[in-house]
């Protein structure tokens, strides 16, 4: 009788740990650099100058090429700390929020849609986990349905950026952020899942029991491949508006469907009418 209580207590205790699956965003997500898809509204509000511009299409062109490894990272770090030092953070917010959809909307890939959508129908939670700015990160993980990000913070004093940083995610940092979710939340890290394309992201496949790497730079395939993990090409970038609008034959079945209701109804209420005078009528 213990030995039954004991079995049935641990299927509940299985069936009831939370799983997530989590994803990094540049390249895994989407088909680009997610603070330099925004560089255009940012010149276009006044915030970056045309050298700047040029600077970060540079540094996306080498990132989209061959990835980046820690040293292009800590550069690109310290680059856009610097760069972001006296921004008021509401424009900057405001500017994301207008030009999220025109923007992210396109770059998001049709495979990485569909996995979020299927992990989701398997009850896990998203969480979408990236170097680039909460600001940016976080409205398209609302975009896309995510339950929770993780990303870097910058240092905030009167409305502003100071330039200096609250928090790196990236790394050891992305692990950092990834547990005090699990412990938040109540993960079981050995049955969640995490997708990413960096070979700077090998701590956060690490930590999980079920990593696979996603358009991996050739650091990271020659690591999963060593360590047998599943490698994944994403490569249709598909806007999420047009994935989930009604196609033609969608919409003529419906207005038929309509159609067809609105008749019978009509013959419906012509024959209630017609027996309705018909039982009113003046006996001779």
């Amino acid at each position: 009788m213990t030995a039954r209580r004991d079995s049935v207590s641990a299927t509940s205790s299985q069936s009831t740990r939370r799983i997530a699956a989590f994803f990094d965003l540049d390249k895994t997500i989407i088909a680009k650099s997610s603070t330099f898809a925004f560089s255009r509204p940012f010149f276009d509000q006044g915030l970056l100058n045309r050298r700047a511009v040029l600077k970060s299409s540079y540094a996306h062109f080498i990132f989209l090429l061959q990835g980046a490894d820690h040293d292009q990272m800590e550069r690109m770090r310290q680059h856009v700390a610097a760069m972001c030092a006296g921004w008021d953070v509401g424009q900057v917010s405001n500017i994301v929020q207008e030009t999220l959809h025109d923007i992210v909307d396109p770059l998001i890939y049709a495979e990485a849609a569909d996995l979020i959508a299927d992990h989701k129908i398997r009850g896990h939670d998203i969480v979408v986990v990236s170097a680039s700015g909460e600001e940016v990160v976080r409205p398209i993980a609302e975009l896309l349905g995510a339950d929770y990000t993780a990303a870097t913070r910058m240092v905030v004093e009167d409305g502003k950026y100071t330039g200096d940083l609250d928090f790196y995610c990236y790394g050891e940092g992305k692990v950092e952020a990834m547990q005090t979710l699990a412990a938040k939340h109540g993960y079981d890290l050995d049955e969640c899942f995490a997708y990413s394309d960096s070979i700077t992201d090998l701590p956060m496949l690490a930590v999980v029991g079920h990593p696979t790497a996603v358009n991996p730079d050739r650091n990271l395939r020659r690591e999963a491949a060593g360590k047998g993990w599943p490698i994944l090409t994403f490569s249709k970038p598909v806007s999420l508006r047009s994935r989930m609008a009604p196609s033609s034959t969608t919409v003529a079945a419906t207005l038929l469907v309509m159609l067809s209701a609105a008749v019978a109804g009509a013959i419906t209420y012509s024959l209630l009418k017609r027996r309705e005078q018909n039982q009113n009528w003046p006996l001779m």
